[in-house]
C-alpha cells in the first residue's frame, strides 16, 4: 500500500504536466504585491538555526511543510539570505534568489493537493538587507534582535509572508553560551550541544502568522513560571536595561492581570502562554509577536507603562489570533489596539474612552493633515501613521456612541471568536456590527475611515459637548506610546 502510494505520488501524466504552471510571486495584497505567494499553503515551519553574535553569521535549514493548491511548474518563497540548496520532496530543486523572492523549480510539476516538504538550506548576515527599502534585523552588543511589521521574516526564515497564510511553528536556534535565544510559543528544551553551542528550542501550536514570529538573541533576565491562569509566564529583560529596568519589570510583570481584564472585552485569551520580552536596542516600538510581546525599554522612562504592555497584549486577539486580510485594513489592528488602551485607562480611572477620544478630537485642529490620512486605506506611506491608531480608535468610540454598549461589546467579542485564528476585512466588520446592532452604518464607518477631513461631529455624537474640561490622566501616556510605535514601525 505504501509503495502504491509512492508511486501515485509520483507519477505525473503529461496532460497534468501541460496545465500546470508557475506559482503567484504574490498573493494579492493591496500595499505589498510580491508578499506571500501562490500555488501552495503553508502548514508548518521547522526553524534551525545557529548564530553568531560576534559576526552577525546566521546559518542552518528551515524545514516546510505544505500543500499544493494547483498544478505547479515552480513556486516562491519570501527570503532575503544566501541559500546554498533546497530539496522538494528529498529532490534536489533548482532556485533562484532576486530581491526577496526564492523561486524554486522542483525536478517535476507538482500536482495540486500534493503534500510538500520543502528543505531551504542557508547561511548569511542579515543585517545588510533592506526589504521595500527598509531595514528590519538589529544587532545588539550581545546577538540581535528580529522582529517588525508587516516585514520580518524574510531576514531569517524562507516563508509564504502573509497573514492570510498561517502555520505552527518550531523555532530551534544554537547561541554561545551564556547568550539567550528567545522565540514564541512554548519553551521547550535548553541543551548544550557541544561546548561553543547551546540550543534553545520554541513550538508554537496555534496558528501564527510568519511576521508574527521573533527572535531576541543576547543576556536576558529570563523568567519561566506558571501564571495565575495556569498558563506558563515567560518574562525576559535584557541585561543593558539600566535605570529603565524596575520599570519595565512593574509593567510586563502585570501581563496576566491585564489578560484578564482585556478578557472581558475581547474574550478568552486565544494563545497557550503569555508574556514579554524588553529589549534596550534602539529598536524604538513594541511588537505584538504572538504569545510574548517585544518591547524596547524607551517605554518605560521615566516610570511605568502598562498602557502600552496593554495595547500589544490587545494585539493577541486583534491582529494576531484575528489578522488583516489584507494591509490596507491596518486600522483593525492598531485603531482596535488603541482602543484597548482607552478601556485599559478606564479601568485604572484614568479616562474613560469617551472623554479621551473627544479630547483628541477636540485638540487636533480642522485643518492639521492628521486628518487627510483615511485610516481604512491609509497608503503603504501612512500605514502606521497616527490617524490609523487614533481615527481608528475614534471610529470605535463613534461606533459604541451609535449602537450602545451592550451591542458594542458584543460585537467586539463575537468578532475574536468568529474569526480567531484567522483573517478579515473593514467590510467584515461592518457587516458584523450592522447585524450585531440591527443598525445601518454604512455612513458612520465612510465618515470617519474614508472620507478626508475632521468629521463635524466627534465620537461622541453631534450634540456632545467636550466631555471634560481636564485632559485625562492618561492621555499623554496614550500619545507618546502612539508616537512611538507610528514613528518607529
Amino acid at each position: 500500500m505504501a509503495v502504491a502510494g509512492l508511486a501515485i505520488g509520483l507519477f505525473v501524466s503529461p496532460a497534468a504536466a501541460a496545465v500546470s504552471s508557475p506559482g503567484d510571486p504574490g498573493i494579492g495584497d493591496s500595499y505589498y504585491p510580491l508578499d506571500g505567494n501562490g500555488g501552495y499553503v503553508v502548514d508548518h515551519y521547522d526553524i534551525r538555526l545557529s548564530y553568531l553574535p560576534a559576526n552577525d553569521r546566521l546559518f542552518g535549514t528551515t524545514t516546510i511543510l505544505a500543500t499544493t493548491t494547483q498544478d505547479v511548474t515552480q513556486f516562491n518563497l519570501d527570503f532575503l539570505l544566501r541559500v546554498s540548496s533546497v530539496l522538494v520532496n528529498s529532490r534536489p530543486a533548482e532556485f533562484s534568489s532576486d530581491g526577496g523572492e526564492l523561486t524554486i523549480t522542483p525536478i517535476a510539476p507538482l500536482p495540486a493537493g500534493r503534500r510538500l516538504t520543502i528543505v531551504v538550506r542557508y547561511s548569511d548576515t542579515p543585517e545588510s538587507y533592506r526589504l521595500y527599502g527598509n531595514p528590519s534585523w538589529l544587532r545588539t552588543a550581545t546577538g540581535a534582535v528580529a522582529t517588525n511589521a508587516p516585514h520580518i521574516a524574510p531576514w531569517w526564515f524562507p516563508s509564504n509572508d502573509h497573514p492570510r497564510d498561517k502555520a505552527t511553528f518550531d523555532v530551534s536556534i544554537a547561541v554561545p553560551p551564556g547568550v539567550e535565544a528567545l522565540s514564541n510559543g512554548e519553551l521547550m528544551a535548553i541543551r548544550q550541544e557541544a561546548p561553543q553551542w547551546v540550543r534553545w528550542s520554541w513550538r508554537s501550536l496555534s496558528p501564527q502568522a510568519p511576521y508574527l514570529a521573533f527572535l531576541a538573541i543576547g543576556q536576558f533576565d529570563l523568567k519561566v513560571a506558571p501564571g495565575p491562569t495556569g498558563q506558563t509566564l515567560i518574562t525576559a529583560y535584557s541585561d543593558a536595561l539600566g535605570a529603565n529596568g524596575p520599570a519595565a519589570r512593574a509593567s510586563v510583570e502585570r501581563t496576566p492581570e491585564i489578560i484578564q481584564v482585556l478578557e472581558n472585552w475581547f474574550g478568552p485569551y486565544p494563545f497557550e502562554t503569555q508574556g514579554g520580552v524588553v529589549v534596550d536596542a534602539g529598536l524604538g516600538y513594541a511588537m505584538e509577536t504572538q504569545t510574548r510581546p517585544v518591547y524596547d525599554s524607551v517605554f518605560f522612562f521615566p516610570g511605568t507603562n502598562t498602557s502600552v504592555v496593554a495595547h500589544e497584549l490587545a494585539h493577541q486577539w486583534v491582529g494576531d489570533s484575528v489578522s488583516v486580510d489584507d494591509w490596507r485594513d491596518i486600522w483593525l489592528n492598531e485603531g482596535f489596539a488603541t482602543y484597548a488602551q482607552f478601556l485599559w485607562s478606564d479601568y485604572e480611572g484614568e479616562g474613560t474612552p469617551a472623554e479621551i477620544a473627544q479630547f483628541r478630537y477636540d485638540t487636533i485642529p480642522a485643518d492639521d493633515p492628521f486628518w487627510q490620512v483615511l485610516p481604512g486605506n491609509p497608503g503603504v506611506p501612512n500605514q502606521l501613521h497616527r490617524a490609523v491608531y487614533f481615527r481608528g480608535a475614534m471610529t470605535l468610540q463613534a461606533l459604541r456612541t451609535a449602537v450602545g454598549d451592550d451591542a458594542f461589546f458584543a460585537i467586539l467579542r463575537t468578532w475574536t471568536e468568529e474569526h480567531k485564528y484567522a483573517t478579515a476585512t473593514t467590510d467584515d466588520f461592518i457587516a458584523l456590527s450592522e447585524e450585531v446592532s440591527g443598525q445601518q452604518l454604512d455612513d458612520l464607518f465612510t465618515t470617519w475611515l474614508f472620507t478626508p477631513g475632521k468629521p463635524s461631529a466627534g465620537p461622541n455624537g453631534p450634540a456632545a459637548t467636550r466631555t471634560t474640561t481636564a485632559k485625562p490622566t492618561s492621555y499623554d501616556k496614550i500619545v507618546f506610546n502612539v508616537d512611538l510605535m507610528s514613528a518607529g514601525k
